[in-house]
């Protein structure tokens, strides 16, 4: 009884690891799907219960073929969640360079710093004190409402330019910056209820660099918007999804500038969405061959993922990157000090096929921001 209760629960844990792994293959925006594409490094060290009792039984009670079959399968399933998480470890090539490589090149130093402050937050002088030491050349910060924007204020005494929308609910987003403002613009690319900021700023030495700092909505969240005394749902990606291909758009098509694009994603950095968002738009992501700095919830590190993002064009070289403790928020921020090198940038080498994927899922959001009552048009 006890070897075939043992033999059963290896089974039935493979099976289950195994669906979960590859459920966000299904080209679906359903959040109970997509949402499976969060936990990989979570599903990687789950996958030892199912290899210990596997072994527990084929030790006890002789092995099998079955014993065989149950490993490869519980191997490769390990292996398909490393393959997406080992390009952000040290053991793969570094996407952006490091800095002192080539210092020859290098041009000018900047650095910013990215944070989701928690709209519920309310140790607003602990996070204004930290965000002065971090003293970032440009600074972003999302989930800003009026309370927020008003402890933010002092800001203003050390950054000239500023852009955003201040707004309830976590979705206010705000970026100060050092240098010059040649261009600025609050976008609603999908929903009128998700700002984006654009911006384009005036590097000394280096000149206009394109900046999109975004924050689009979460799979999973509870649709604050309820019609007709219907009960809220949870929404998909979709809106998320056409909201990362607009941006990639917007990059893709002015290829000759250098660009920055931030935020609070709402994505994990391996997923196929952000895979797109970097392929379509041509841009790099400094963690990878380096680390995954995990920055939300804080609370939990166990279940912690990279959703806070940073992507910068060729030209940029990596002085050095961290996660910066927020007093009191949910996320980490994440800050990165960056050299300037001369461009040497071409247009986005995407497939005709990731260029039909992007298009149906702009496509797809904004359908689904209509049926919502949210389009931005």
């Amino acid at each position: 009884m006890a070897a075939t209760l043992l033999l059963w629960a290896t089974r039935l844990l493979t099976l289950l690891l195994m669906a979960v792994s590859v459920l966000p293959l299904f080209p679906s925006g359903q959040w109970w799907i997509r949402l499976w594409e969060f936990p990989r490094p979570q599903l990687a060290w789950a996958l030892l219960l199912p290899l210990g009792l596997l072994a527990i039984h084929a030790w006890r009670y002789r092995p099998r073929a079955e014993h065989g079959v149950l490993l490869v399968a519980l191997l490769g399933t390990g292996a398909w969640q490393l393959s997406h998480i080992l390009p952000f470890t040290s053991l793969w090539p570094a996407e952006v360079p490091a800095a002192e490589n080539e210092p020859d090149e290098a041009r000018a130093t900047f650095k910013m710093l990215t944070a989701n402050v928690t709209y519920s937050n309310d140790r607003y002088d602990e996070l204004l004190d930290r965000v002065r030491r971090e003293d970032a050349d440009i600074l972003l910060l999302i989930e800003v409402d009026r309370a927020w924007a008003e402890a933010l204020e002092p800001l203003d005494e050390h950054y000239p330019h500023r852009v955003g929308e201040v707004r309830g609910e976590g979705l206010g987003i705000v970026l100060w910056s050092r240098f010059p403002l040649l261009e600025q613009e609050v976008k609603h690319l999908v929903s009128d209820r998700r700002p984006s900021v654009f911006a384009t700023l005036e590097l000394p030495e280096v000149g206009p660099v394109r900046y999109v700092g975004i924050h689009p909505v979460p799979p999973g969240l509870r649709d604050r918007i309820a019609r007709n005394d219907e009960k809220s749902e949870r929404r998909d990606s979709r809106v998320r999804d056409a909201e990362l291909m607009l941006v990639a758009r917007h990059v893709e098509e002015d290829p000759d500038n250098r660009w920055i694009v931030t935020g609070d994603f709402n994505d994990v950095a391996w997923s196929d969405t952000t895979r797109l968002f970097s392929d379509l738009s041509d841009l790099k992501d400094p963690r990878r061959g380096r680390a995954l700095l995990n920055t939300y919830p804080v609370g939990k590190p166990l279940l912690r993922y990279p959703i806070d993002h940073l992507f910068v064009s060729d030209g940029f070289h990596l002085v050095d990157m961290d996660r910066v403790r927020m007093p009191g928020s949910d996320h980490f921020g994440i800050s990165a000090e960056f050299s300037v090198a001369q461009k040497d940038r071409e247009k986005s080498d995407a497939s005709a096929e990731e260029q039909q994927e992007a298009s149906e899922m702009i496509e797809e959001g904004d359908e689904d921001a209509d049926e919502h009552g949210v389009s931005s048009d």
